[in-house]
């Protein structure tokens, strides 16, 4: 990553975030927008490695900034030192932004970042609250369900897939094959 390390990146996310469940949500994003990278992409090296910190650091200033969210992060991310792809990806991580994605990066991290969230709160209510039990039948099931994770646009799941050119059943199967890397982490 030309730019600070993922360890840098975490420590961020860290100094910036006190609550656990977000930072556990970074970390799920992380695993997703890395797997998409690796696996679909085929992403290695140092752009694997601003893939993960896009991932991880969508959301870190949240708890700081939440009415300027993700305004206000991008711009400590520039005086860090990231590199200009994973701005983008921060800023385009929401619709609420106006800031299109134009990178694959961005729509990567666009894609995974409500899905891995939905796809984690399916498992929980699953009987043995595991990802294994998880698929894209259970996901569009859940969808219909108003009630259920109503924080989360049901538009932007579908969109996500759409704007990666990725069927949705096998984008909801490649987030739960992501979010499996830190199942241990997520308690799934």
């Amino acid at each position: 990553m030309s730019g600070p390390s993922r360890e840098d990146a975490w420590a961020l996310l860290c100094e910036w975030t006190p609550s656990d469940a977000l930072r556990r949500h970074g970390l799920a994003v992380e695993a997703c927008v890395a797997w998409y990278g690796e696996q679909r992409f085929g992403i290695a090296g140092d752009e694997l490695q601003t893939w993960r910190a896009a991932g991880l650091l969508h959301d870190f200033d949240y708890e700081r900034y939440p009415d300027t969210h993700p305004m206000r992060g991008a711009e400590e991310l520039r005086r860090l030192g990231y590199p200009a792809d994973l701005v983008e990806a921060v800023l385009g991580h929401g619709d609420h932004t106006g800031v299109p994605r134009t990178s694959l990066l961005a729509k990567t991290v666009y894609a995974c970042d409500e899905m891995s969230g939905f796809v984690i709160a399916v498992a929980y209510v699953r009987p043995n609250r595991s990802l294994d039990e998880v698929d894209a039948r259970a996901v569009t099931k859940k969808m219909r369900d108003k009630g259920f994770a109503r924080q989360v646009p049901r538009d932007q799941l579908v969109r996500g897939a759409e704007e990666l050119g990725v069927p949705f059943e096998e984008h909801v199967a490649n987030v739960v094959e992501g979010l499996k890397t830190v199942r241990d982490v997520l308690g799934l």
